[in-house]
C-alpha cells in the first residue's frame, strides 16, 4: 500500500505547480491516500474470491473422481474383452475402462475398484496394493492365478463368469470335437497307409462306437456329451460330487433331455484311472486348482488304452508336460489335441511339436463373438450395479 501511495504522489506532483497551495496539496494526497486503500481492498477481496472458487473447483473434481467407478484389464491378450467392455458402457460415463500392460498393474491397481485378470497372477503381495478394490474377476472361468485366500483376507470378492450363459461352455465343447476329429483322421490317414483301413470312410463315422471319457463333468462336459450323443459314442464321466452339480444352472443350456441322460456311466474322481482304461478318447474339462495340477500323469496316461487319444480345453497344468512327451515317444498315447499349453503364449519351437499327431489351437476354443459380447454385458452390468450400490448378479463367486 506504501509503495501505490508513493508511486502516485510522485506522478500527481510531476504535474503540479510548484507554486500549489499547501492546503492543496494535503487534500491531494489525502484523496491518493484513499485510492491506494481502495485498491488493496479491491485486491485482498478479489484474491480471496479467486481461493474460494479454487476451492469449490477441487472440490467438485474430488466428488467427481469418487463417482467414477474403474475397471481394470491386466495385460493386452484378448483385446476384445476390453474393447466389447468399453463399447457396452459408451453411455455410462461414470464407469471408466482400462486396459494396462502386465509391468504396469502393480504401480495402478490402487485407483482401481474392478479387475479383470485374464493371465495375470494375482499374489497376497499384489493384493495388498489393492486399497479401493472391490471384486477381482475373470472375463471367463479360470481363477487359478488369483491367490483366493489372500484375496478374502483383504476383504476382496472373486468372481467367475458362468460359462453356460455365455457360450463360452458350448463353443468350448465344439472345440473338443474338432480336435478329436482331427486327431481320428490323422490315425485313418496312418491305418490307411498301412492297409489297416479303407480309403473314403467318412469323418463322422471315425467316432461311431467309441467310448469318450469326460474328466470333469461341469458345464463343458455337459455341452460336449450333449454335441457327442448324435455321432453314436458311448459317454462315461466323472465327476467330484455329482449329488451338488447344480442342475437348475445348467439345465437351461440342455434341450435335449435331464443332463443325467447323456452319461451312460458316471464315477467320482476316485475312478480316473479305471475310467481311463475303458476310453478310447480322454477329454479333459476339469477346472486347475491344487488338487487337479497334473492329473493327467503317468500313471494315468499308463493306464489309458495303448493308440487311445488325450483332449485337453481346459487348462493346461492339468497335463504333466513329462508323462505326455513320455508317452507320445513311446507310442502309447495314440495322439494329442490341446487347446491349451503349459505355457502360454506357447513356444513354437517346443519339442512336442515334433509329433506328426499332434494338434494344438492357441486358447481360443471360448474365442467367439458371441462368448465375448456376452461376457461383456455381465463385467459391465456388474461394474454398474458396484456404481449404485446394488447385489452383484451374473457372476459366481468362489469366496
Amino acid at each position: 500500500m506504501t509503495l501505490l501511495l508513493c508511486e502516485s504522489v510522485k506522478q500527481e506532483q510531476a504535474t503540479t505547480s510548484s507554486s500549489l497551495p499547501l492546503l492543496n496539496l494535503m487534500v491531494l494526497r489525502s484523496r491518493l491516500l484513499a485510492k491506494a486503500i481502495s485498491r488493496t481492498s479491491t485486491y485482498h477481496r478479489l484474491m480471496s474470491c479467486s481461493a474460494n472458487i479454487l476451492g469449490k473447483v477441487e472440490r467438485m473434481v474430488d466428488n467427481d473422481e469418487k463417482k467414477i467407478t474403474r475397471v481394470l484389464f491386466c495385460g493386452p491378450h484378448f483385446p476384445a474383452s476390453h474393447t466389447y467392455t468399453r463399447e457396452y458402457l459408451k453411455e455410462y460415463p461414470f464407469v471408466q475402462v482400462d486396459d494396462v500392460p502386465l509391468d504396469d498393474v502393480a504401480g495402478v491397481i490402487q485407483n482401481y475398484n474392478i479387475c479383470i485378470v485374464k493371465t495375470m497372477k494375482f499374489d497376497s503381495i499384489l493384493l495388498s496394493h489393492a486399497e479401493k478394490m472391490k471384486l477381482i474377476m475373470q472375463y471367463g472361468v479360470g481363477l487359478e492365478g488369483v491367490d483366493i485366500d489372500s484375496a478374502t483376507e483383504f476383504g476382496i470378492k472373486v468372481a467367475r463368469i458362468p460359462s453356460h450363459v455365455t457360450g463360452n461352455a458350448a463353443s468350448c465343447a465344439e472345440m473338443a470335437i474338432y480336435l478329436m476329429l482331427g486327431l481320428l483322421r490323422k490315425q485313418n490317414e496312418m491305418q490307411i497307409a498301412i492297409k489297416q483301413r479303407k480309403v473314403g470312410d467318412p469323418i463322422g463315422d471315425m467316432l461311431l462306437g467309441k467310448t469318450v471319457f469326460i474328466l470333469g463333468f461341469g458345464n463343458i462336459g455337459i455341452d460336449l456329451a450333449k454335441r457327442l450323443r448324435p455321432f453314436g459314442v458311448k459317454i462315461i464321466a466323472t465327476k467330484r460330487s455329482w449329488a451338488t452339480h447344480s442342475l437348475v444352472s445348467c439345465l437351461s443350456n440342455v434341450q435335449n433331455g435331464p443332463v443325467n441322460d447323456f452319461v451312460d456311466e458316471k464315477g467320482g474322481h476316485e475312478d480316473i484311472h479305471k475310467f481311463a482304461s475303458k476310453a478310447d478318447i480322454v477329454v479333459c474339462c476339469l477346472c486347475l486348482n491344487s488338487d487337479t495340477v497334473g492329473v493327467v500323469n503317468k500313471p494315468f496316461i499308463s493306464s489309458m488304452r495303448k493308440g487311445s487319444l488325450l483332449v485337453n480345453i481346459a487348462r493346461g497344468g492339468l497335463l504333466d508336460y513329462e508323462a505326455v512327451s513320455y508317452y507320445l515317444e513311446s507310442g502309447h498315447l495314440g495322439g494329442l489335441g490341446i487347446d491349451v499349453a503349459w505355457t502360454e503364449p506357447f513356444d513354437p519351437d517346443d519339442p512336442i511339436l515334433k509329433f506328426s499327431n499332434v494338434l494344438i489351437t492357441p486358447h481360443v476354443a471360448g474365442v467367439t463373438e458371441y462368448s465375448y459380447r456376452s461376457m461383456s454385458k455381465v463385467v459391465g452390468d456388474v461394474a454398474i450395479q458396484l456404481h449404485e450400490g446394488r447385489p452383484l448378479t451374473g457372476i459366481e463367486f468362489v469366496n
